[in-house]
């Protein structure tokens, strides 16, 4: 999951279209945290079986958007949900 930072313009429509035809991936999932006057704080997630940070980084940064952090990476031949801990 990227936490990300973008203007209003892309919508969160165009720019998932634009992310899902990149090689490799096979969903993506956009939710906005929070809006500001000319910014968005959106979480993006993105599922495929060869994801390539660099060109999806890129493809967001040409859209006007930058990535805070990474939040959450799965990998692996399956995926595991999060489990709760004494911490939770």
């Amino acid at each position: 999951m990227l936490d990300t930072l973008k203007p209003i313009e892309p919508s969160i429509v165009d720019l998932a279209k634009r992310i899902s035809v990149l090689d490799g991936i096979s969903a993506v999932n956009i939710s906005i945290a929070e809006i500001d006057h000319k910014v968005e704080n959106a979480k993006i997630t993105i599922e495929g079986d060869d994801l390539d940070y660099d060109v999806v980084a890129a493809l967001i940064h040409d859209q006007g958007g930058s990535i805070h952090s990474i939040d959450e990476v799965v990998a692996g031949k399956m995926i595991i949900d999060d489990a709760a801990t004494l911490q939770d």
